[in-house]
Parts: C-alpha cells; sequence; structure tokens
C-alpha cells in the first residue's frame, strides 16, 4: 500500500521536530518535506505534491490560509488539515472557506493529530471538538437563519395591529381584544398607514399577507 506524503508547515522548528517524530513511526506515513513559511509551503506543493499538508495558520510572509487557499486552486488533490493554536471563529472559518479539510488545535494528542491525517486522507474532513461545536453551530445558522423583521419600521405595537388587522380583525374589536381606546386604535392605524405608504387598510393588509404576516381568518 503506498505511503500517505505529508508536507509539514511550520515556523516552528521544535514543533516540527515533535510532529515528524510522531509520524514517522506510522509506517503508513512519510514525511516529504518541511516549510517555514507560507510562501515556501506553496513553492513546495507545487514542486513534491504531497497527498497532504498538514498546515500552521500564523507563519512568516504569506500565512496557513492564503497559503491553504493557493494550493486548494492550484493542486486541488492536495487535501490540508490546518494544526494551530488559533481557535477563534475567523481563523477556523477562513480555514474552512480557504479549502481546508479539517481543523485541530495544536493542543491535541499525538494519535489525535495521525487520526486527523488518515480521515482526511481518506475525504473526511475532522474538527477539534471545540472546533466542531463551532461549525455545527455555523451550519445549523446557514439552515436555520434568524427570522428578520417583516416590517422594521413599525414598533412591536403597531406590527401586532397589522397582523390582527390581516387576519380579518375590526378596528373595533381590535380596540376590545388589546383594551385600548378607539381613538388609540386608530392612531395606530393611521401611523402603520404613514410609515407603510399605502393609502388606506385595505393596501396595508394586503402588503401583510403577502409578507406572511397575519390571514388567519381567510377562508
Amino acid at each position: 500500500m503506498d505511503k500517505m506524503r505529508i508536507l509539514i508547515a511550520d515556523d516552528h522548528p521544535l514543533f516540527r521536530e515533535g510532529i515528524i517524530a510522531v509520524l514517522q513511526g506510522h509506517e503508513g506515513m512519510e514525511i516529504v518535506g518541511e516549510a517555514e513559511s507560507g510562501d515556501e509551503a506553496m513553492r513546495l506543493a507545487e514542486s513534491l505534491q504531497p497527498d497532504l499538508i498538514l498546515m500552521d495558520v500564523s507563519m512568516p510572509g504569506v500565512n496557513g490560509i492564503e497559503a491553504t487557499r493557493h494550493i486548494v486552486r492550484t493542486s486541488p488533490h492536495i487535501r490540508i488539515l490546518i494544526l494551530t493554536m488559533f481557535d477563534d471563529d475567523n481563523s477556523v472559518f477562513s480555514a474552512m472557506r480557504a479549502g481546508a479539510r479539517g481543523y485541530l488545535l495544536k493542543g491535541a494528542k499525538p494519535r489525535e493529530i495521525v487520526r486527523a491525517l488518515v480521515a482526511v486522507a481518506d475525504g473526511e474532513a475532522i474538527f477539534s471538538p471545540g472546533i466542531a461545536g463551532k461549525m455545527m453551530y455555523y451550519f445549523d445558522t446557514i439552515q436555520h437563519p434568524p427570522q428578520t423583521e417583516l416590517f422594521p419600521e413599525l414598533t412591536a405595537r403597531e406590527t401586532e395591529i397589522l397582523k390582527l388587522l390581516a387576519d380579518g380583525k375590526t378596528v373595533s374589536e381590535l380596540a376590545q381584544s388589546l383594551q385600548l381606546s378607539l381613538k388609540t386604535v386608530r392612531n395606530h392605524v393611521s401611523n402603520i398607514l404613514n410609515k407603510l405608504q399605502v393609502v388606506d387598510r385595505a393596501q396595508a393588509i394586503l402588503l401583510a399577507r403577502e409578507a406572511g404576516l397575519g390571514g388567519g381568518n381567510r377562508g
């Protein structure tokens, strides 16, 4: 079985030595090069064509995220696993948008790094536990975006009244259900018409229903 050819990109010699010592103990892995900067990582990626790059984020010159973006664009078959001390949202999501296949923190145990390399080589995406939580929250936010206000120009009370109008309530019924005077409700309705720039309640109701507000009492 062919060995996994790995390029290590990190500007700390002692850290590189430690990682190399860990990975050389595995028969299925071969260290083909070391880079001390993002620029060197890009050059070696092009000349050595490794299967996988273990990439730090903060390095002299071009950082690891920009280097990842360049390498993925020019050699999309090379898979990149970020190994860094930075766990801020900006670094995590920037790295993933750049094309990294995984994101580990430098506190990870040697066996976790080895397992991550194997997983990424097999086409999986892998993250440190804390990073995985960020990713789950991120994708959940994408799938369930916070609901925006339909009519931000209206006050909460005006929005409530508009919804009730769209549900078919009359001004008198509104006054009774909200325990407000008829004059107060009429003032609210007048403000709604002005803010929505419509000429009458019918247009306001139509606008509200088109936006999905109210309409529960329509046959």
